[in-house]
């Protein structure tokens, strides 16, 4: 197991009992592993001597089983969830005062019209919903032919290191352009998302400026990107109706694409990934396209529903539960489709590819075709917690 900066663990100090210190005690790595400061000691006052100068370990580890069971409630009582980054990775089990900021639009496809908005204006947090911008930029470079689904990408350390949900990437390990859309679009995989951009900007940093870049392109202008997973960051901001319009244009820029958007289980190293998405296969029409969960943001999901020639694209932020979010969205499809149109008026987002957009050494896919490729099942599959 990688160690663990100091920076990245959730320390609860722990007193031991009367006269011992505090200073030590018991915390959560980034794995939600339980590690231990020092070893727990029992007080003076209980020690035993037990012949000539040898002491008791059995209030020891008494007090020792004391520490790790009040650790246990500790958790147990505050449902650590992944508002940070830097703490653990559980799931908040939220109660009825988890009221996360709110906001929703739905779009209908074919006239462009704003069928129900509220809040659709109002900066939110995106969560994952920021992996449709990082698909947007890599279906970008398929698209002109800089990559291919079969080009190896490499891992970093800052790859592998990310917190779920996650592909479990490793170190060294390389994964295909088709693996790493597979693995993104299904399990929002973080490790997949930190690859992809270090493969097309460099840096996740880097790749964040063109992300926002591109928002800014696609009219987007209350977006900003500074990382391509969706990890909590107070600057990661958009709105509802900025990802209503990201999700029209990668559907109609890049619909051979657009497609793994809909697939419900990506087969990924002898194993299913299921897509987050529940409402794939359980909503007449549903073609994609994405989830999203952080404390901060609350449930998001961003949806197409194509029934007949009727077409609506519809978003909803905050939500505060996978359920209620559901159920919302649900009511929003059925209450507005039959305003949509039949026919297409709207101008269809046929963006062309420019010489800035696409970078041939930004891709540098040359030197990444000749990465050998990694052993079938090399990356274990990690947390199923989308973040």
């Amino acid at each position: 197991m990688p160690l663990v900066p100091a920076s990245k663990m959730c320390r609860i100090p722990l007193t031991c009992g009367p006269g011992s210190s505090a200073s030590g005690g018991f915390g959560l790595n980034v794995s939600g592993r339980i590690f231990s400061g020092r070893p727990a000691v029992a007080p003076a006052g209980v020690r035993a001597r037990v012949g000539a100068g040898a002491v008791n370990a059995a209030p020891a580890l008494a007090w020792h089983r004391i520490a790790v069971l009040a650790v246990l409630a500790a958790l147990s009582a505050s449902a650590v969830g992944p508002a940070d980054a830097r703490g653990s990775r559980l799931h908040s089990i939220h109660g009825s005062d988890y009221h996360p900021l709110y906001a929703d639009i739905v779009i209908d496809d074919n006239s462009g019209q704003v069928l129900h908005e509220v809040s659709a204006d109002e900066p939110r947090h995106p969560a994952s919903l920021t992996k449709i911008m990082t698909l947007y930029l890599l279906f970008e470079q398929l698209d002109a032919g800089a990559l291919k689904l079969d080009t190896l990408l490499p891992v970093s350390a800052t790859a592998a290191l990310q917190p779920p949900t996650k592909l479990g990437l490793k170190f060294g390990q390389t994964i295909t352009v088709e693996d790493a859309i597979g693995g993104i679009v299904t399990r929002s995989a973080n490790d997949a998302a930190v690859v992809v951009s270090e493969a097309l900007g460099g840096s996740q940093e880097e790749f964040a400026k063109l992300m926002t870049g591109k928002a800014r392109v696609l009219g987007m202008a209350n977006t900003t990107y500074v990382n391509a997973s969706g990890l909590p960051d107070d600057e990661q901001i958009t709105t509802a109706r900025d990802q209503a319009l990201l999700g029209r244009a990668i559907h109609d820029r890049f619909p051979r694409y657009y497609s793994y958007f809909s697939v419900v289980n990506y087969r990924y190293h002898g194993k299913d990934l299921h897509n987050h998405n529940s409402l794939l296969g359980n909503l007449e029409g549903v073609d994609g396209i994405k989830t999203g969960y952080t404390e901060g943001s609350g449930y998001n999901l961003a949806l197409s529903v194509r029934r007949s020639k009727k077409s609506v694209v519809a978003v909803v932020l905050g939500g505060t539960s996978n359920s209620e979010r559901d159920a919302r969205m649900r009511q929003l499809i059925e209450d507005t489709i039959p305003q949509a149109a039949t026919l297409r008026t709207a101008p269809t987002f046929v963006e062309a590819a420019k010489p800035d957009d696409v970078n041939i050494d930004m891709a540098v896919p040359t030197k990444i075709r000749a990465v050998p490729r990694a052993a079938p099942g090399a990356g274990g599959l990690g947390s199923n917690f989308e973040q």
